[in-house]
């Protein structure tokens, strides 16, 4: 079992994720304009995973499935730093690589052919059954997997998903180079054979295809690792969510203050779930709003009282809502608000009074904008929608298939389109703005959210971080990162509530008290424990 970095993504204050493209891009960049000489880069990348193995997995013979391009390359620098140090090592080979391998600067060592029928033969001697590849994967106590990379494209050919069966066969840990191999690095597809990693080391920065799934499900613990690359990544690459990014979000209390000040909420709710408008609002108050006030129907008056602390507002009355929202620093609406005549004028009522105050919309009130025309929606008011991928395929009119092919893409051209901050839930949930900027969350790393009424939290917590004065992409994401780790705090598992997450809220929120990486080592950037 490889060991759990403790607690949250370590990361330092800005984590990008590129595309296999991207990340191809900035190398020759890097190389033939920046002046970095690629040995150099393969220098590090195979020395920093050389020291993570030694740290994490100091004991036992390590092995290399050795394919024929530069992830081979970092796989066998990898193997003659640990054979430096004393570590018994044998190289895998698969691919055609050159006969004399300039990466390992006059090392000699242990090298076996790959043979898809389990036989094997040394360089250095004849074929037999006690050097076969099937002999020194089986004895591995490690795999390090430098077959294919990040820019492969479909399911890897047959020799090569031969090689990754026999890793997966094997009993050692296996540790991916940048990702594992099968894996698509720019969009998480695993069109056919996959490595199953215990742990992947990234080279710069985690690719995008190792976050997002089926792609991160085979990756295990992620750990990204500086290699001398130059400053500069590319605006356009995907952002993730970490705690070091949300302690710079997260709104700061004056010493002198008062509730009108520090955040007034108004959500809009109805009486068809009044749980939801609860779990909202508790939620809003967890996260710091000074006040909310709960705007629902006359029906759900006396279940909304159970939460003492907010104000209630008759919906049904278009003036006292509108006043509701002109009070307020930020709307919410949707949680439990019906999709009736009567709900619909309601959110109408309630856009029309923003102005140019900010708002997240949720649940129904996505249903009622799926059904509005395009200029429903205010000009001028920051809009944050936050659909799971139902709720994406109504908007856009296509099926949950074709969202969930492409997530990431389906959130970034509704947002362009739309002008809206786009918040598609998920795993993991990505937040895109009309702009081009796009988040990752890094936190939710458990299926356990996956329960009625999270969503209605989620909204509380987007809504509560906008009446603060937070932009609508940061408020999206500190309440993914707040709400995925007060959800992790639980402890529950599959038998955790929605109200268990909003009472852990307040631990979540104090995000400079997260315990960082147990990995002594100054070049590591990024360190995330595997799903659960």
């Amino acid at each position: 079992m490889v060991p759990v970095c403790p607690g949250k993504p370590f990361s330092r204050p800005r984590v990008r994720a590129p595309t296999s493209r991207q990340a191809a891009e900035f190398d020759r960049v890097s190389i033939e304009e920046r002046g970095v000489p690629e040995p150099a880069l393969m220098e590090n990348a195979g020395r920093q995973t050389a020291l993570i193995v030694q740290h994490l997995f100091p004991d036992g013979p390590v092995v290399a499935l050795v394919g024929s391009g530069n992830n081979g390359g970092d796989a066998l620098v990898c193997l003659r730093c640990l054979a430096a140090w004393g570590r018994r090592v044998t190289a895998v080979v698969v691919g055609n690589r050159p006969a004399v391998e300039s990466v390992l600067h006059g090392w000699d060592l242990p090298t076996v052919r790959f043979r898809p029928d389990g036989g094997g033969g040394s360089e250095a001697a004849a074929d037999s059954d006690d050097d076969s590849s099937s002999r020194v994967l089986r004895e591995a106590a490690v795999v390090v997997d430098g077959l294919l990379g990040t820019g492969i494209r479909g399911a890897p050919r047959s020799r090569y998903a031969a090689a990754i069966e026999a890793a997966n066969a094997a009993r050692g840990v296996i540790v991916a180079l940048d990702a594992p191999s099968g894996v698509d690095g720019e969009t998480g597809a695993v069109p056919g054979a996959v490595v199953r990693a215990d742990l992947t080391v990234a080279f710069g920065w985690p690719k995008l295809g190792t976050i997002l799934h089926p792609g991160r499900m085979h990756c295990g613990r992620v750990v990204a690792v500086e290699i001398a690359f130059p400053p500069g990544p590319g605006a356009d690459w995907a952002e993730l969510v970490t705690a070091a990014s949300v302690s710079r979000w997260k709104p700061r209390r004056p010493p002198v203050t008062h509730k009108n000040a520090v955040g007034a909420i108004t959500i809009l709710a109805g009486s068809a779930m009044p749980g939801a408008a609860i779990l909202a609002a508790r939620s809003a108050f967890r996260c710091g709003a000074g006040l909310v006030r709960v705007c629902a129907s006359r029906d759900a008056r006396d279940l909304i009282l159970d939460i003492p602390e907010a104000l209630f507002v008759d919906s049904g009355d278009e003036a006292a809502l509108r006043d509701a929202v002109g009070a307020g620093d930020a709307l919410a609406a949707g949680p439990g608000l019906g999709t009736g005549d009567a709900a619909s004028r309601q959110l109408e009522v309630a856009l029309q009074a923003l102005d140019s105050r900010p708002a997240v919309l949720d649940a129904d009130a996505l249903t009622l904008l799926s059904r509005a025309p395009a200029d429903a929606l205010p000009g001028g008011a920051p809009i944050v929608v936050t659909p799971h991928p139902g709720e994406m395929a109504r908007l856009t009119d296509t099926s949950v298939a074709v969202v969930q092919d492409d997530r990431l893409g389906a959130a970034r051209t509704f947002a362009a389109s739309r002008g809206l901050v786009t918040l598609l839930k998920g795993a993991p949930s990505l937040v895109a703005d009309p702009h081009g900027r796009h988040l990752v969350s890094t936190t939710a790393r458990t299926s356990a959210l996956a329960v009625a009424g999270m969503g209605d939290v989620l909204t509380g917590a987007v809504g509560a971080f906008l009446a603060q004065g937070a932009p609508p992409v940061e408020a999206s994401g500190l309440a993914l990162h707040v709400t995925g780790r007060a959800a992790s705090a639980t402890g529950l598992g599959a038998s955790m509530m929605p109200s268990d997450v909003v009472e852990a809220i307040p631990g979540a929120l104090d995000v400079d008290a997260e315990p960082v990486t147990e990995l002594p080592f100054p070049f590591v950037t990024f360190d995330q424990a595997p799903p659960r």
